[in-house]
């Protein structure tokens, strides 16, 4: 990103949350780190991370160049759901990293997709195309930019919240209501700095959920996104007591054996960047998960949904 500078109107609180709410593609972590590099100024000075912004404030943020990563493309089998000139549609399996970080330099989704086509270069050389991510052990479906057009139109979607994100989860427990909504701010845990959790001064969350059907000690939801905050569904289904099953971080240890948590990115939809049009798509849940589903016992609730049609 080069130098951009934002007008404060009606934002309030710290200058580090504020612009984090307003960049979605950095971390207030990350923010905060410049603030005190001094590679942000507020009317042409530097400030602290806990400086309050106030109404005229012109916020200069000049941040550092990437960090050049030796990308290699590698020629690695992509699920690809969806491509046109601007962007792709990949179904990521589960285990599957989607760009290159400390310890994972290579066989990611990015190194596969770098093999494939040209991708948008506005996160630099570090997460080209990626507009936004699932976790390594979560599977399902990831929108990806070809160009830089393209991306600016994704990721504003996604800061309007106009897409449609749409997860299947299995929890722990039994949720007694048949659908409700998680409203509670999300940031990195104070405890542990692996974790995020619910804080009283994170980034606002929501997620809205629906029952599909309920086991003996489980039960199979439809989450929706209406914010796509760091593990939103994993943090925000343990804050109310029905952890993910297998969630290595946020669930208990006594869960269903399995390489990771029981979470699918279904269905996705957004706006074609160039015609405009609407499309959604959409992706069953892989066999592992099916499978683990047979093994469970149903719950008679009346609740008659086939789950082996999703």
């Amino acid at each position: 990103m080069d130098e951009t500078t934002v007008i404060i109107t009606d934002q309030t609180g710290r200058i580090d949350k504020v612009l984090s709410e307003e960049f979605a593609d950095f971390t207030r972590s990350q923010l905060a780190d410049w603030i005190k590099a001094g590679l942000v100024t507020v009317n042409g000075k530097t400030v602290k991370t806990k400086y309050a912004v106030k109404n005229g404030d012109a916020i200069v943020i000049n941040p550092p160049a990437p960090v050049e990563l030796d990308l290699t493309p590698q020629d690695i089998p992509l699920d690809i759901v969806y491509e046109d000139d601007d962007l792709l549609v990949v179904n990521k399996p589960q285990g599957m990293v989607v760009h290159p970080a400390a310890g994972h330099e290579d066989g990611t989704l990015v190194n596969a997709l770098l093999f494939h086509s040209p991708l948008s270069t506005i996160n630099g050389t570090f997460r080209p195309g990626i507009v936004h991510r699932i976790d390594k052990d979560t599977s399902g479906l990831l929108m990806v930019a070809k160009n830089d057009k393209a991306h600016q139109s994704l990721q504003a979607q996604l800061k309007a919240k106009k897409n449609l994100r749409e997860y299947i989860a299995l929890v722990h427990g039994n949720i007694k209501e048949d659908r409700g909504t998680i409203n509670a701010p999300l940031g990195r845990s104070t405890n542990d700095r692996k974790k995020q959790a619910v804080v009283k001064d994170g980034r606002d969350a929501v997620t809205h959920f629906e029952v599909l059907k309920r086991y003996e000690g489980y039960t199979l939801i439809k989450a929706i996104l209406e914010t796509g905050r760091t593990h939103q569904i994993r943090v925000h289904l343990a804050y109310i007591g029905h952890a993910l099953a297998g969630d290595p971080l946020y669930g208990p240890k006594k869960t269903l054996a399995g390489n990771g948590q029981y979470l699918h990115a279904k269905t996705l939809g957004l706006t074609q960047p160039t015609t405009g049009e609407e499309l959604v798509f959409d992706t069953p849940l892989p066999d592992w998960f099916q499978a683990a589903l047979g093994k469970l016992k149903p719950v008679d609730d009346g609740n008659e949904i086939d789950v082996s049609s999703l």
